[in-house]
């Protein structure tokens, strides 16, 4: 049972980021955008990126931490992707080995 509730919801996760993301093109596509809107399209990934990972600045997870000053690092010298898998490699590693 829980595999079929496990599947469900990965199937309506995807299904719900599929339709904003083509619901947004189906809204935009007609019109051009101002810069101002289009700095504000751009930016949106980063503002959620930053809403995900927020809460661990108030962690008192030692692990996290260090996986958050890592990650603020790599964010500083890298672009999006590489500082993302920076992110995520650190904090596995070092939840694993710390704890």
């Amino acid at each position: 049972m829980s595999d079929t509730a496990t599947l469900l919801t990965i199937v309506l996760m995807a299904s719900a980021t599929y339709l904003t993301r083509i619901g947004g093109y189906l809204v935009l596509r007609n019109r051009t955008l101002s810069p101002r809107a289009a700095a504000v399209m751009e930016a949106a990934p980063g503002c959620v990126l930053i809403s995900v990972i927020a809460p661990n600045f108030v962690s008192d997870n030692p692990a996290d931490l260090l996986a958050l000053a890592i990650t603020f690092l790599a964010a500083t010298r890298l672009s999006m992707l590489p500082t993302v898998l920076i992110g995520i490699a650190s904090a596995g590693l070092l939840r694993h080995l710390i704890g």
